[in-house]
């Protein structure tokens, strides 16, 4: 007898297989999502995109198991110092903490790490990749959506319980679905050319905030130099196929640019524009699809892997049952604020370093000239980036006014990303937290078992969504801990009094974690039981 089940022939259908695409696939794929991904190409597309990953992205890739094999493509802690037209220095960035496990910049070779992410769909049964599949057409009723696509064979559908439309910034879906995609897109487009065998081998990055024409010079992973050019007024974009034209760019920087060995050129479209919802019905958008920001802050890439895992989990807990449609609501509520300051961020750096207005550039050095050490330091630092703060699937508790709890400073976290210190684990390695603890929910106690404070009816539910409990002790207890711990509580021990600092600057003691990393809710002890009750009704858990 057919099932319900045997009327779809897959899960979600995944539009695309960019990175956005290819990282929610893997994300689905962990949890036993039966996912069909189309791509219209025959690979991978390989000319030149992103260069930069940030920390909170190879902490996805953490997520998605394959880090290890991202970081042989990436070269950690890229600094970027800016310059004006005479070279002299207006700013640098140069952030080398690790708050959330990794370097804070990153600069990658993007075609070999998307390559990890499709190689990484092989390690799951229920996830099936199909290159030479243009999809031209979706549809979705009260219970299902429908992709019509065209292969070798002809045209066939398929259909799911939810698209997942991560099919660039000229998306279709999001066309027929009437969506706004909001923003401008500047008159000047961009040159790329990357190079192998980098003539110059200095590491890093500068960006050369020149108004006679605006520059930029990175250095790459695997021996690779990229150079990027603002195109002026009247110049073509058949200029990039001109190798006068390109040598002739290229003068002021090597010795002779006609021994360099050219990988590729390309023009690009400074773009600005953010997509009025992301989720409509059974459809719903992510990345490039979603939104698109100008190159000069490194955060398109970075966005779409804040999209691929703030909705992997929500999608995922729907498709199994453990979460009520509600949630998926939470994807836009959460994704669209954020990506709006990060566009806004990207827009104000591009203007200030390809702006071709002099007078301007003028000011533009004068404030760098005048800058007071603190807000030197604040943007070498990075402190200019936005991160999530959520207010989604979080639930906001009252600071505790207990004697004995010091007023301490420490922001709150609710709505932001838990740091992955290093941590003991049983066995006596030093592990990133993540790794130690596994992914997925997480209530992360420091000293206490978290099992004395939590009913048997929220250890169910907890256990029905395969939630860990994560007990923090100092290193030296971990021993004692292990034994007089229930075999359902991770024991991880601070190895260097770190932890137990951090713990110490904040008014609570327990913090509820998303599987995107994201604090739900942070309390005391004995208030960890209504607390995780009242994440697990936000987040619409059945």
């Amino acid at each position: 007898m057919a099932t319900k089940q045997d009327q779809f022939d897959a899960d979600v259908v995944i539009l695309g297989a960019g990175p956005v695409g290819l990282t929610v696939a893997n994300l689905l794929g962990q949890r036993g999502i039966r996912v069909i991904q189309l791509e219209a190409g025959d690979a991978i597309i390989d000319y030149p995109r992103a260069v930069g990953v940030d920390d909170e992205a190879m902490r996805v890739m953490q997520t998605v198991g394959l880090v290890d094999k991202v970081l042989p493509h990436t070269s950690p802690d890229q600094k970027i110092t800016m310059v004006n037209e005479a070279g002299t220095i207006i700013g640098e960035v140069n952030p080398t903490t690790r708050e959330y496990g990794w370097p804070r910049r990153n600069s990658f070779i993007q075609p070999l790490v998307d390559e990890v992410l499709l190689d990484g769909l092989a390690r799951f049964e229920t996830v099936e990749f199909r290159f030479g599949c243009e999809a031209t057409e979706v549809a979705q009723d009260a219970d299902s959506a429908t992709v019509t696509y065209k292969d070798a064979g002809g045209t066939k559908t398929l259909r799911a319980k939810y698209i997942v439309a991560s099919n660039g910034g000229t998306s279709f879906v999001r066309k027929s679905l009437g969506i706004s995609f909001e923003g401008v897109t500047r008159k000047n487009p961009g040159l790329v050319i990357d190079v192998a065998d980098d003539p110059l081998g200095t590491p890093n990055a500068v960006f050369g905030g020149d108004p006679t024409r605006p520059w930029a010079t990175l250095s790459l992973p695997h021996g690779v130099r990229r150079w990027e050019f603002t195109m002026l007024d009247g110049e073509p974009d058949s200029l990039a196929d001109n190798d006068d034209f390109i040598f002739g760019l290229l003068a002021d920087f090597v010795p002779d640019p006609k021994t360099l060995k050219i990988i590729r050129r390309r023009v690009y479209t400074f773009n600005a524009r953010v997509a009025g919802k992301y989720h409509v019905g059974r459809i719903l958008l992510a990345g490039d699809a979603a939104h698109l920001m100008p190159v000069v802050a490194g955060q398109g890439w970075n966005s779409g892997m804040r999209d691929a895992i703030n909705l992997g989990w929500k999608l995922a807990a729907v498709v199994l049952g453990e979460a009520d449609e509600a949630l998926l609501d939470t994807y836009d509520s959460e994704r669209i604020p954020h990506v709006t300051q990060i566009v806004a961020l990207s827009q104000s750096m591009a203007n200030e370093m390809t702006d071709l207005d002099p007078n301007s550039t003028h000011k533009r050095d004068e404030a760098a000239a005048h800058r007071t050490p603190e807000e030197r330091a604040a943007q070498e630092a990075q402190a200019y980036k936005p991160l999530p703060k959520y207010e989604g699937v979080v639930v906001h508790t009252k600071t505790p006014t207990f004697k004995g709890l010091p007023d301490r400073e420490a922001p709150r976290l609710t709505g932001q990303l838990f740091p992955q210190p290093l941590v003991v684990t049983a066995d006596g390695f030093e592990e990133l937290l993540d790794d130690a603890t596994g992914q997925g929910w997480r209530i992360v106690v420091w000293n206490n078992n978290p099992t004395h404070f939590l009913s048997e009816a929220t250890g169910a539910k907890l256990r029905a969504i395969k939630a860990k409990l994560v007990r923090v002790v100092p290193a030296v207890e971990v021993p004692w801990a292990v034994d007089n711990t229930t075999p359902a509580v991770t024991v991880v021990g601070d190895p260097d009094g770190s932890v137990k600092a951090w713990f110490d600057q904040r008014p609570f003691s327990c913090f509820i974690v998303r599987p995107d990393h994201i604090v739900a809710a942070e309390c005391l002890a004995e208030d960890l039981d209504a607390t995780v009750a009242k994440v697990l009704e936000v987040a619409h858990i059945k």
